[in-house]
């Protein structure tokens, strides 16, 4: 497998060919590979003439008419026997010189049919016939391609692959007669020669995330079970919770410090993951992020109260009081924890982990460990669904695992309205307060833009204020948020607010949720934010709000509440992200793989990609 990495050697001796590399983007052989022909040239000498098809005739040319538009060549064609016009459409002074009268030359076209006479325009002059030719259509010439192609995509340089995938590939840079007869456009490429494109492009992104991949001694081996404390609980985990916490339990074991992400739909469960983690942690201490002290405090009292009394728990946000964290088991806070002297701990955990940056969950992990030879063992946990095939490419640089049950089933009924609904809109509301629910209304601005023609929070609140008790307002840059989404939980009917309600609001008794300028918004805002609804099991319902008289694109949303069919059905709208360049939420998508339906051709590729620590 270490070959793939030689690939690129011979590049750095030749300075020529690693500028050529670096124009088409890409470092290796394997990925030249996937350069296919834009179209296939039979350029043998043939007795007959093909109309409408290109080839290559053997002529000397026998006179030559010149007008301001256009030059005529009337040719001789030895391989046809008869003559053929030449039309040359703006002709420069090259041309003359290159048609002269009784020149032999081979010219390559399109054969056409003219009042009797075969013609061929804009006829090109090539050097020898005979074969098939690949035209490529990239930044560099043909020619210049052709070598390359010839110079790096070997057998020897794809001995790497399956050899039905080398043969598949070898053709389509090395085409037969054969081969161009039922191949004459890429676009026209399929089934094994398809699979073979996609194949190959997988199998070089999967490997380059395996190198990417780093392995550290863990600060410390956890072996306590937790078979124990699940019978301790009032309920039942899901299949999916507990081979999350298994797969966890493994990593734990290893010796090595585990790097794991597990994601999960909204109200699947993942506190349980979380909780089950810390108690094989124990006796070594855990620490917790999450990303709003709404959310830090609701992970503290989940484990309060499902953790076993000996756990000695601490709440660490800018709110609380400076204590010496060094007597706690679990420490639970926001970016607070950032600022504070850290005890050493086995376990570092991140919520909603894709709320903090890169640098901040590294600063974490180092405030956490002392010793620069081990690391303490890390997970990752993410409320925003991807699909299947993905997890599946990224588990080549980190573990993921996925809980794709929840505990309950959620009924919630998702309408795309418009402005003429918002009367029924009104008594819907109404009718929800009565049977003493709440409602959660999100606009997209706090205040008036030009820029976007729906209301603003600002705008909007005075409507609301009127004609309802109990209406709560908040946005992200109200510094009394967490106040105000607090006293709501308790005692609110409405709350008007911005995507600040996305992520750490847990609302027993809220039923709907209206999006306005809901296609301003991606699927998995949408997502989490129709999952603030129905928590407790409560009949939920989101209406999506637009000025679109057609949103293919939300309906298709409506038809779902599974959040990694969400995730699926984002792909088909919006270009996957590149992890490698670290876009991961847009940027470059593959050329050939679709990552909502090659499941088949990732897994194949998995079987191939050392897997092994």
């Amino acid at each position: 497998m270490a070959k793939l990495c030689s690939l690129v050697l011979p590049l750095l001796q030749n300075k020529a060919d690693l500028e050529k590399f670096k124009r088409l983007g890409i470092s290796s052989a394997l990925e030249l590979a996937v350069f296919v022909p834009a179209i296939y040239e039979n350029r043998e000498l043939l007795s007959e003439a093909l109309i409408g098809q290109t080839q290559v005739l053997d002529v000397t040319v026998k006179s030559i008419h010149q007008t301001s538009k256009f030059l005529r060549v009337s040719f001789f064609s030895h391989n046809l026997g008869t003559n053929v016009d030449g039309m040359i459409f703006n002709p420069r002074p090259f041309h003359r010189n290159v048609f002269r009268d009784s020149a032999k030359m081979l010219i390559h076209g399109k054969i056409q049919k003219y009042n009797g006479t075969l013609q061929i325009a804009q006829p090109k002059v090539i050097e020898s016939s005979g074969g098939i030719v690949a035209i490529y259509r990239t930044d560099l010439r043909t020619d210049s391609m052709r070598r390359l192609i010839e110079k790096y995509v070997t057998l020897e340089n794809l001995d790497v692959l399956p050899d039905d995938v080398i043969k598949n590939i070898m053709s389509l840079h090395y085409p037969t007669a054969e081969f161009v007869n039922n191949f004459i456009k890429v676009g026209e490429y399929g089934g094994k020669y398809l699979y073979a494109l996609k194949f190959v492009e997988l199998y070089t992104y999967m490997f380059q995330l395996r190198k990417k991949r780093r392995y550290f001694k863990a600060s410390h081996v956890l072996n306590a079970e937790w078979q124990s404390w699940r019978k301790t609980l009032p309920f039942n985990l899901t299949d999916d919770q507990k081979r999350a916490i298994d797969k966890i339990e493994k990593d734990f074991s290893s010796g090595l410090s585990s790097r794991r992400i597990v994601v999960g739909d909204v109200g699947s469960g993942k506190t349980m993951v979380i909780l089950a983690s810390i108690i094989m942690a124990h006796p070594y201490k855990s620490i917790l992020m999450a990303p709003t002290t709404l959310l830090a405090n609701q992970l503290f009292e989940e484990a309060q109260k499902f953790l076993p009394d000996e756990f000695k728990i601490v709440l660490v946000t800018n709110e609380h009081k400076k204590e010496d964290l060094a007597e706690f088991d679990v420490l639970i806070g926001t970016h607070a924890l950032l600022y504070r002297d850290l005890p050493n701990v086995a376990l570092v955990m991140v919520d909603e982990q894709h709320r903090f940056g890169t640098a901040q969950r590294n600063m974490l992990e180092k405030l956490t460990n002392n010793d620069a030879n081990t690391k303490p063992h890390y997970i990752q946990f993410s409320a925003t669904p991807i699909p299947r095939t993905q997890a599946m490419i990224d588990s080549n640089f980190i573990d993921v695992s996925l809980i794709e049950q929840t505990p309950f089933k959620r009924d919630i009924l998702t309408k795309v309205i418009q402005k003429q609904h918002f009367r029924d809109l009104l008594s819907h509301i109404t009718l929800e307060l009565e049977r003493n629910h709440q409602v959660l209304i999100v606009y997209p601005l706090v205040e008036q833009s030009d820029a976007i023609e729906y209301q603003s929070l600002e705008e909007a609140k005075d409507f609301w204020i009127k004609r309802f008790e109990n209406v709560a307002v908040t946005h992200g840059k109200d510094k009394n948020k967490s106040e105000v989404l607090k006293n709501f939980k308790d005692s609110g009917n409405i709350l008007l607010a911005t995507t600040v309600v996305e992520v750490g609001i847990s609302l027993p008794r809220l039923s709907t949720v209206v999006i306005v300028g809901a296609e301003r918004l991606g699927l998995a805002t949408l997502h989490q934010l129709r999952g603030r609804v129905s928590r407790t099991g409560l009949k939920g319902y989101c209406y999506l709000f637009t000025n679109l008289q057609k949103s293919a694109r939300l309906e298709s949303f409506s038809q779902s509440n599974n959040g990694f069919e969400i995730a699926a059905l984002d792909l088909k709208f919006r270009q996957s992200g590149d992890l490698l360049s670290g876009n991961m939420q847009s940027g470059k998508s593959f050329k050939w793989v679709n990552l909502g339906e090659d499941e088949k051709v990732i897994k194949d590729v998995q079987k191939l990609i050392p897997q092994k620590r």
